[in-house]
């Protein structure tokens, strides 16, 4: 898997559906809204980034809308058929 580096925190790129995966383009997307959280999740909607965080199950910060193990709820309901995505893992 490729690793990343975003404001001295590592990610490890763990999914890419449609090998979508731009470096430059998530880098000038990317706030310091998501360093926090451990996931960020990124799909393409009408040619255009959108960017979600997500948490793993144990951090004390997760909801039932930012848990990790709603993302294939999300992409079912809020992506597009057959859009194109990928997932940055932070590595602890």
């Amino acid at each position: 898997m490729k690793s990343i580096e975003i404001n001295n925190d590592k990610y490890e790129l763990i999914k890419d559906n449609g090998n979508c995966f731009n470096y430059d383009e998530f880098i000038d997307k990317v706030t310091d809204y998501f360093y926090d959280y451990d996931y960020i999740f990124v799909d393409y909607a009408y040619d255009k980034m959108r960017l979600k965080g997500y948490y793993d199950d144990n951090n004390k910060k997760v909801t039932n809308v930012n848990n990790i193990n709603i993302l294939d709820d999300y992409i079912s309901n809020y992506c597009a058929y057959g859009a194109r995505y990928f997932l940055l893992k932070k590595i602890k």
